[in-house]
């Protein structure tokens, strides 16, 4: 079988949820670096691997697919490795309701709304929009409570002991957003969500995903 091909920038956090996935599943794999925020976007021909043009895009033996959640899904049938979808259903059904959350309501406002406005814009010379962080950390706290709620009290996944992708998908979130004082702020209000992210972080996949932005 031959190695899989990812296709995306290593910043992004969607980009790192599959490399993630692929690393936690011992999935050998090429990370071809395409950056859509370039001067000059994606390359042209990339829009024949994602019309969106958009990142990540995979392809494994001449299937090709887009989407995270398709890929990650993928990843997790195609290959052996530990599990990362539990079989038992309500378990399972708290995983897409965690991925729900981060794609539906923490990416925009964790990511866009505090660690770019917080962490990206005075780096690159400006303030934030101190307007846009308000409104995006109210959203936060919402999205940190509702994790909160559904962690489990004890055991180094988040629901539990054994890692799922809803740690995957939560874990390159929460690198970004507690970057930014203001997020590890929020973090710290919430014990559960805190201790899981204390053991996340010594993982070794989230190691050999590093971020060139951290």
């Amino acid at each position: 079988m031959s190695h899989p091909s990812l296709f995306g920038a290593a910043y992004s956090v969607y980009v790192r949820i599959v490399r993630l996935t692929l690393v936690e599943k011992h999935v050998p794999y090429r990370l071809v670096e395409i950056d859509v925020f370039a001067p000059d976007g994606a390359p042209a021909d990339y829009a024949a691997r994602h019309p969106f043009k958009r990142i990540p895009a995979f392809e494994h033996e001449g299937f090709q697919l887009y989407e995270t959640g398709a890929i990650a899904r993928y990843v997790e049938e195609a290959f052996p490795g530990p599990a990362l979808l539990p079989k038992e259903v309500r378990t399972r059904a708290r995983v897409q309701q965690i991925i729900g959350i981060i794609d539906n309501y923490a990416y925009r406002s964790m990511i866009w709304g505090v660690f770019m406005e917080c962490v990206r814009a005075p780096a690159r010379g400006r303030a934030g929009d101190e307007k846009k962080i308000a409104s995006s950390l109210l959203v936060a706290e919402t999205c940190l409570g509702a994790l909160e709620d559904l962690a489990a009290p004890h055991g180094p996944a988040l629901l539990g002991t054994e890692l799922t992708l809803a740690d995957l998908y939560v874990a390159p979130m929460m690198r970004y957003f507690t970057m930014a004082k203001e997020g590890a702020d929020l973090l710290r209000a919430r014990p559960r969500l805190t201790n899981w992210w204390l053991s996340m972080q010594q993982r070794p996949s989230m190691v050999q995903t590093r971020s060139p932005l951290e």
